[in-house]
């Protein structure tokens, strides 16, 4: 049997710990003993996108320390995953880590890819306390990084009592990117202001996004408008945690 762990990520477990609950639960669901090793910390993304290569090696290092043993690391994130996968064989080309960085980077996964494309699992059984209708947010990382876009699409098709539609501008960029909405805060507002708009107009009762970090941001811009509309992560629809 494969040996699973889970990257729950740094925003998960500091903000969203409900989001790395409903993962581990889909994962048992799935018939996954997923692992949660307690010496993860960060992927180092946030210094890796500010240019600090070195520290993002520095905190890379712990990663693959941590992960190296392990044939699958499921992290509900396509923005971490596409960190590990397609920058760690940057970062270590010339490390004495090359090997086990490239072994991490071929074997991380975003959670919707790894029960579909990995796993081979379209349907989890889920179903919600009464019929609701919701539009997909498509989180860029994921979607551009990982080509994660129907993934999330089939596993949602077969929620009892969901109803998909389609958001407008569901593709577009909702303005986060990260330390770009704090670099670039006038520019990420009016990302913002789009997204929510299409948000807004939408017969949705909710929104669905693979990331929590445009989750954060959106619930925010929406919080703000005092709006009773809410983004939640993939993980809770799929484990039937959507409030009735």
């Amino acid at each position: 049997m494969a040996k699973t762990a889970l990257f729950v990520t740094c925003i998960v477990d500091m903000v969203f710990p409900d989001t790395g609950e409903a993962t581990l639960e889909i994962l048992e669901k799935a018939g996954v003993r997923a692992e949660f090793p307690e010496g993860q910390t960060c992927c180092g993304q946030p210094a890796f996108n500010s240019g600090f290569q070195e520290d993002a090696r520095d905190v890379a290092r712990q990663f693959i320390r941590t992960f190296a043993g392990y044939d699958h690391i499921v992290t509900p994130s396509g923005s971490c995953a596409a960190m590990v996968r397609h920058y760690y064989p940057e970062l270590f080309a010339h490390d004495s880590l090359r090997d086990q960085a490239l072994h991490v980077a071929a074997h991380t996964w975003e959670l919707s890819e790894y029960l579909v494309d990995v796993l081979g699992i379209t349907d989890l059984g889920t179903t919600l306390p009464k019929p609701m209708r919701a539009v997909i947010h498509d989180a860029c990382h994921g979607m551009r990084g990982l080509g994660i876009s129907q993934q999330p699409r089939t596993l949602l098709s077969h929620v009892r009592n969901l109803e998909l539609g389609v958001l407008n501008g569901h593709d577009q960029c909702c303005g986060f990117g990260g330390l770009f909405a704090v670099k670039m805060s006038d520019i990420s507002g009016a990302m913002l202001n789009d997204k929510l708009a299409n948000i807004t107009t939408s017969d949705a009762d909710f929104v669905i996004t693979s990331d929590c970090s445009c989750l954060m941001h959106m619930n925010g811009g929406l919080s703000r408008r005092n709006s009773p509309k809410r983004v939640v992560h993939l993980a809770e629809v799929l484990a039937g945690r959507v409030a009735a």
